[in-house]
Order: C-alpha cells, then sequence, then structure tokens
C-alpha cells in the first residue's frame, strides 16, 4: 500500500491547534533530556536516545501503511532538514546544563523572529508591519525575561541562540517540503539523519539509569520527540511557518511548570512580566491571520 502526499492547505486555524497540542510534547521532551543531563548521563548519550526511539517507532508505526516510507523527492532538502533539527537538539540538550528551562525556553523563542524575516527572501511570503510590530514586541517579551546582563547572558545563552536558528530554517525546509514529502517520510529521515551523526559521539562513556524517573525520561525523550515533529509537520502543512512560530510560545509555561516542581528553580517575577507579552503577541497574530483569512475568502466570493 502506497501512501498519497498530502496537498499543502490554507486552514491555518487548524494549523495552528495542531501545533498547539505539539507544545506539551516538546516540553515534555525538553523537561526529559535536563532530567536526564540532571542525574548524569552525557550529552552524546541523550541526543542519541532521542533520536534512536524516535527513528524505531517512526519505521514500526508507519512503514506497514507507507511501503515508499524511504522516497523521498528532495532528498537535499530532507538532509538540511535533519541537520537542522539536530543543530537545534544538541544546541538546546547543552544549553540546558548550564541554564534553568525558563532560559533556554525564552531565548530559543527568538526564532518566530528569526523565520518572520527569512520567510520573505526564502517562501516568498509578505509579512505586513503589523505581524512585524507583534512579533517584536513579543521579542520585547523575552528580553525582559532574560534580562541581558544576567545569567542569561552566559555563554551558554550564545548556544540557545545557534539552536533558535537552526529551529528557524528547520520550520521553513519543513514548509518546504509540506506537499512534496508525506509527514512520515519527513520524520523517518529527520531521524535517521541525526541519528547517523551522534552515533559515532554516543558510547564513548555510557551511562544507564538508576531511577524510575530516570527510565522514564529515557523513554519518554524518544516518544515525545517524535509525536512531537510529527504534529509539527502537519501543522506546516495547513499554515505557513510565519503564522506557526509565534504559537510556541505557549510552550513556555510549561517549561516554567517542569521548571519550578522537578528542578525545584522557579520562574522569577520577571518571567511573569514578559510571558504575557509573548503570550499576547502570538495571539494578536492569530487574530490578524484568521483576518487576513476571512478577507481572502471574501475576496475569492466576490470574484
Amino acid at each position: 500500500m502506497t501512501s498519497t502526499i498530502a496537498p499543502v492547505e490554507e486552514r491555518r486555524s487548524l494549523g495552528i491547534g495542531l501545533l498547539l497540542f505539539a507544545q506539551l510534547f516538546f516540553a515534555t521532551l525538553d523537561t526529559s533530556a535536563k532530567y536526564l543531563s540532571f542525574i548524569g548521563l552525557p550529552l552524546g548519550e541523550v541526543v542519541f536516545i532521542r533520536y534512536a526511539v524516535h527513528v524505531v517507532l517512526a519505521v514500526a508505526l508507519f512503514l506497514p501503511l507507507q511501503r515508499d516510507l524511504f522516497r523521498t523527492r528532495n532528498w537535499r532538502l530532507e538532509l538540511l532538514r535533519g541537520l537542522c533539527l539536530l543543530g537545534v537538539t544538541g544546541a538546546n540538550f547543552l544549553a540546558q546544563r548550564f541554564l534553568p528551562l525558563t532560559v533556554t525556553g525564552a531565548l530559543m523563542f527568538t526564532m518566530p523572529l528569526m523565520v518572520t524575516a527569512l520567510s520573505g527572501p526564502f517562501l516568498g511570503e509578505t509579512i505586513g508591519w503589523r505581524r512585524w510590530m507583534a512579533v517584536g514586541i513579543g521579542f520585547v517579551g523575552i528580553l525582559i525575561i532574560v534580562r541581558p546582563g544576567t545569567e542569561a547572558f552566559h555563554p551558554a545563552s550564545l548556544i540557545c541562540l545557534a539552536g533558535a536558528l537552526s529551529a528557524a530554517f528547520y520550520s521553513i525546509i519543513t514548509r518546504k517540503l509540506a506537499g512534496v514529502d508525506s509527514a512520515a517520510t519527513q520524520q523517518v529521515y529527520s531521524g535517521i539523519i541525526a541519528l547517523a551523526c551522534i552515533t559515532p559521539f554516543a558510547f564513548s562513556n555510557w551511562v544507564w539509569p538508576t531511577s524510575g524517573g530516570g527510565w522514564f525520561a529515557f523513554i519518554a525523550i524518544g516518544i515525545t520527540g517524535m509525536v512531537a515533529h510529527q504534529l509539527n509537520t502537519i501543522a506546516h502543512r495547513f499554515a505557513p511557518p510565519s503564522a506557526l512560530a509565534p504559537f510556541s510560545y505557549t510552550e513556555l509555561l510549561l517549561l516554567a511548570l517542569a521548571s519550578w516542581l522537578i528542578f525545584a528553580e522557579p520562574p522569577d517575577a520577571w518571567f511573569y512580566l514578559g510571558a504575557p507579552i509573548i503570550i499576547g503577541s502570538g495571539i494578536y497574530i492569530w487574530f490578524r491571520e484568521r483576518q487576513l483569512n476571512r478577507q481572502i475568502t471574501v475576496d475569492q466570493v466576490e470574484d
């Protein structure tokens, strides 16, 4: 049985809803990664487990349904997408060893501004001044949280910013592959490429978990990663990156909760000031997207 590649559709509300659901899994992924580092597992091992489980599950779930699972119509983009995803994972997991989840999360969310700037030259999209302003306001909220000159500007913060740039390119490439390769094919290739790159560095100092929480995180890191990226990939079939990216901000709330309850690193007052600004910018862009979609629909009907 072969699959039919699902075409790109303009259903932005559905795309945004799928992305919001994906944030729960992304937050669990990040929390699991930090916990494994917290109990002493090496970085290479953590990244390896994240992608090894991802690949095994993806192949087991998708191959029976899609016999042409490994057939791609654009292997160059698949390769670049896999490398970008590995860059995001490696940078984020490394930075988490030195910074609280709230800080790494906030720094990673410079990604929407990067996506907006890159969507013009790479996707040919026109971004109006209102959305530029909303994303800029969201960036101000991030600056409030990380507070230049404080611990957020530990050298690890630069690693986070490099990861955010990788995430921006990953998002744009995912949009380019929508309607070209199936979501399942994209998930398999991204996992295999990342796994192939990290495997040579994974076994030099292997450490097994010794607690129930450690084993839970050990398994969850791969499962949640695959589910989150599958939902994210499908979301990009229904909406462009510039519309989706600001809604990734909701993960900040989940990371703040995990940071508080699991790692005893509660958000400070600056986080409570900056987070509503970030979330508000995302909500505004959502309303703006809906307004533009209604106008396009009306114009089409009138024509």
